[in-house]
């Protein structure tokens, strides 16, 4: 998953932050056949995975047998109450779900997930929604699974230095593999080339990977499998460039999103006291923004809401609005949000639950310590919990990177649980993800019900979000510190939420209170604020001080809600495990979007 690290303590991480540079081989450093002319410019390369599994659902009741029918594989259902169940056979696919009522006409409907097989590209599974109903039969449910499509698309930029050799760096909008597979430089050796790191020493640079060129093909072994890579000649578009073609954005002209039937009114800048100009000018300065280095800024889209109302909604390097975009660590606000959901909707919790009673089944364990008797759901939503757990501390037995690299507990629980206490909870804030997966644990002990189906009932439906993909732990858990994929419409919605003081429409989802402490600042988590798994920060503006609060992620996920404004603003990006994706929030709000207020 690798969902962390977006917080103040990520600029200590190393392996984070240290300094994309094109660098040079030394002169010289080509030989062979070939000319290394040949390799300047950009090349491109997707590779897909899958899933094949995908399309119509086919659940059917014959006597007192159940079948499924999917992709052209049949198999056997089970049904225990109102749950139904089944697996494909070689771990292709799984679904649950629930026979539900139709507006009282009996069982018309079945809501419940599909469970795609372990991707590639992450690693993980995810459950995605799945709602079925009578197709023909009284005993024929049909519907179409959505699973997150398993890819990865490389960019090889090559460029010329002054004494022949060249530079080079790699980029990959899904994961930023760039910043891992650090390659500075090219080399060629007649049809073999030699993607290198950066020289140390006075020496070339580490051969990372080895590619072959031929028929005007460069393929490359890399993450996942070999990538063959084509050249994009000059004049051509590419999604390596915010708009296709650099240089492109002369031509952009406002317009207003889209109306859809997702719950979002849209307007005009004018109709809500916005202008029209400044928000030409933010899009016009993310579309010419070079991409001339593994750190350039790169943003997939920016969307902006005032008054409840969409008015600005664009994508960038070939995102769209239908398109699943990573949260990362900003879906850890999705836990405090589906918590406060959950509370209203008469959960038996409160932030004051004792979070080892509840996940012992309403008692402690016998001879726990003192402070862990203490622990209560608040400090997991605060990251105050006291548990020897910190994303920023590659030696901590319960950061994020060693829950998921370690194979012996496949029960992220238990093991959050049998860390140990370093701290008394409540004392210091120290950012961690187990704390807001360990917080969805003790929703799902108190509710009796898989998070999934929680967060589908409790969140999805009254903000009409129809497509979502959760990702899940080894033990088919909702993984809830972060990575789950939303479109970005969708997604914006949890700001609006707060801002409306947790209703959507007319719905009541959480209550007005939740909504107030999850967004104030409660804690302090490195140099910035932070409420229930919510950031909290502040603009000058206009001679006095704003207060915003933001769901924040890895790479540049951002949705903020300032609400002295009536404003919500959301980023989507791709500078994955880089710290310019803070530029997002730091200099494209103050300088381009809170000006962009007229009344």
């Amino acid at each position: 998953m690798r969902h962390t690290t977006w917080h103040p303590n990520a600029l200590r991480i190393a392996r984070f932050v240290s300094t994309a540079t094109l660098l040079s081989l030394a002169p010289g450093a080509l030989h062979g056949q070939g000319s290394a002319s040949e390799l300047v410019g950009l090349w491109e390369a997707k590779l897909r995975f899958g899933p094949d599994v995908r399309g119509s659902l086919t659940i059917e009741r014959a006597a007192s047998a159940w079948r499924a029918e999917i992709a052209g594989v049949s198999t056997a259902a089970r049904i225990l109450g109102d749950t139904i169940t089944f697996t494909l056979p070689d771990g292709r696919g799984a679904f649950r779900g629930l026979l539900a009522s139709d507006r009282g006409r009996g069982r018309g409907r079945i809501v419940g997930h599909w469970i795609q097989a372990t991707t590639v590209a992450n690693g993980s599974r995810y459950a995605s929604p799945v709602v079925l109903t009578r197709a023909g039969s009284a005993q024929r449910w049909r519907g179409d699974i959505d699973p997150l499509a398993d890819e990865f698309t490389m960019y090889l930029r090559v460029d010329p230095n002054a004494d022949g050799s060249l530079r080079a760096f790699l980029k990959n909008p899904e994961r930023n593999i760039g910043r891992f597979t650090r390659v500075a430089a090219l080399e060629r050796q007649g049809d073999v080339v030699h993607l290198l790191a950066t020289p140390t020493g006075g020496t070339k640079g580490e051969v990372l990977a080895e590619g072959v060129l031929r028929e005007g093909l460069l393929s490359i072994p890399l993450r996942g499998g070999t990538y063959d890579f084509r050249h994009v000649e000059a004049s051509a578009a590419s999604d390596f460039y915010p708009r296709s073609h650099p240089g492109a954005g002369a031509a952009y002209a406002y317009r207003v999103p889209a109306r859809l039937d997702d719950g979002w009114p849209v307007a005009t800048p004018e109709e809500v006291g916005m202008s029209r100009a400044a928000l030409e000018t933010l899009v016009r300065a993310i579309i010419d923004m070079s991409i001339d280095s593994l750190s350039s800024l790169e943003i997939h889209s920016v969307l902006i809401a005032r008054h409840g109302k969409l008015v600005l909604e664009e994508y960038f390097h070939g995102e769209h609005r239908d398109k699943p975009h990573d949260t990362r660590s900003a879906a850890k606000s999705v836990t405090a949000t589906l918590l406060g959901a959950a509370i209203q909707a008469g959960v038996p919790l409160s932030a004051r639950s004792p979070v080892y009673q509840v996940m012992n089944g309403g008692r402690f364990p016998a001879d726990l310590e003192p402070r862990k008797r203490a622990l209560t759901l608040e400090h997991l939503l605060t990251m105050s919990s006291g548990l020897d757990c910190d994303d920023g501390d590659p030696k901590s037995p319960g950061s994020e990177d060693a829950v998921e690299e370690q194979t012996e507990e496949p029960d992220w629980w238990k093991l959050t649980l049998g860390l140990k206490m370093i701290r008394e909870p409540g004392e210091r804030a120290v950012y961690c993800s187990v704390n807001p997966h360990l917080a969805g644990g003790v929703l799902q002990r108190a509710a009796g019900r898989p998070l999934p189906e929680l967060f589908h009932a409790l969140i999805a439906e009254p903000l009409v979000i129809r497509r979502y993909w959760m990702n899940l732990t080894p033990t088919g858990d909702a993984f809830m510190g972060g990575g789950v994929r939303f479109l970005p419409r969708d997604f914006m919605k949890l700001g609006q939420l707060m801002m409306n003081g947790g209703r959507w429409g007319v719905r009541r989802v959480v209550s007005a209170e939740w909504a107030k402490r999850a967004t104030s600042p409660l804690t302090t988590l490195g140099s910035q604020k932070y409420g229930y798994l919510w950031w909290v920060t502040e603009y000058p503006y206009q001679g006095r001080t704003l207060q915003a609060f933001y769901a924040g992620g890895n790479g540049g996920q951002v949705v903020m809600g300032i609400p002295a404004l009536d404003l919500v603003v959301a980023f989507y990006g791709g500078n994955y495990s880089d710290p310019v994706m803070f530029r997002t929030q730091r200099q494209l709000v103050p300088q381009y979007v809170l000006p962009a207020i007229t009344s």
